[in-house]
């Protein structure tokens, strides 16, 4: 995976930038486990298309890897309401899920 994010960087030092390569970014760092280098590469991504849910999931997923569950909430509630426009199923019923389990959290921490 380290490959593919010095490839994945290496393009972006040339000056390739596009929504594609920041998710792209993102969700690698996020499956390294480094969150706050994901961080930035996914609100990149959604500054190039704010309507895909996907590049939402992932940035929840990062701001949870950092602790910062109030983020996480809100990107997925973001991404749930771009999931729900775009009809995208799928993403609808994961980030549903994952408030749902920031909710039990939350309830459990009380």
């Amino acid at each position: 995976m380290e490959g593919m994010i010095e490839r994945l960087e290496a393009m972006l030092a040339k000056g390739t930038d596009n929504m594609l390569l920041r998710f792209s970014l993102g969700k690698a760092y996020v499956e390294q486990d480094c969150f706050r280098e994901a961080e930035p590469h996914l609100r990149a991504a959604l500054a190039f298309d704010p309507a895909y849910s996907v590049a939402w999931k992932w940035l929840g997923k990062a701001c949870q890897g950092q602790g910062d569950l109030d983020g996480a909430r809100a990107a997925w509630t973001a991404g749930l309401q771009a999931a729900l426009a775009r009809g995208d199923k799928q993403v609808e019923k994961e980030l549903q899920v994952f408030i749902k389990r920031l909710d039990k959290q939350a309830a459990a921490g009380a």
